[in-house]
């Protein structure tokens, strides 16, 4: 009885709420940037690496402690990301030099835009064992890293750069329910807000 207690006083809770919250937070930041209501991206920096990078690398690591390798992997690989786009903007922003900002090429990160389309779009095929909730983020993400990849390599730059938006927008509002509702729901032990049933349920 003594060894249960100690065992639940050194549990972990549940970081998804934490994660989502912080990807929530960046996203709506920077889809503003994008859809021209806010300029530039100096301000945006500060909620990339705070809350996108760092509220998500957290939530990451507990999840791996937890033995939940989908949500850490998902939430580090993303919060890694987003200080990358931090440590870009940074960049281009004359922060290491004029050097740096004239030389940088947005082709280079592009390429990595390709790369989280392929990691995001095996982590939709897995979020079909999940909810419907974050299935639809995952999916929101690959139509965010389609725009962003293509508005890089110069494709239709003004439409692409609009798909990242919008999906930076519905990413931002599916995140901050997601987020909402796995707060509410652990903190009353039910199901206060559906997320909704997976798609694909394991076979019994």
């Amino acid at each position: 009885m003594g060894e249960m207690k100690k065992e639940e006083r050194g549990s972990w809770a549940d970081p998804s709420a934490l994660g989502l919250f912080g990807l929530a937070i960046v996203t709506l930041v920077a889809c503003s940037q994008k859809l021209g209501i806010t300029d530039g991206t100096a301000a945006v920096m500060g909620w990339a690496i705070f809350l996108g990078g760092c509220a998500q690398l957290i939530a990451g690591l507990i999840d791996l402690r937890k033995n939940n390798a989908f949500g850490g992997t998902a939430f580090i690989a993303y919060g890694l990301f987003w200080l990358a786009m931090a440590f870009g903007w940074a960049t281009t922003n004359g922060m290491f030099g004029s050097y740096a900002a004239e030389t940088f090429d947005p082709r280079q990160t592009g390429a990595a835009f390709v790369a989280y389309l392929i990691l995001t779009a095996f982590m939709t095929i897995g979020a079909l064992r999940t909810t419907k909730v974050l299935f639809f983020i995952f999916l929101a993400i690959d139509f965010l890293f389609v725009g962003l990849a293509l508005s890089a390599f110069g494709v239709a730059r003004e439409a692409t750069h609009m798909l990242a938006a919008i999906s930076e927008l519905v990413i931002s509002l599916l995140s901050f329910y997601c987020a909402g509702a796995n707060i509410l729901n652990n903190h009353f032990g039910e199901q206060f807000l559906s997320l909704g049933n997976p798609f694909w349920s394991k076979k019994s």
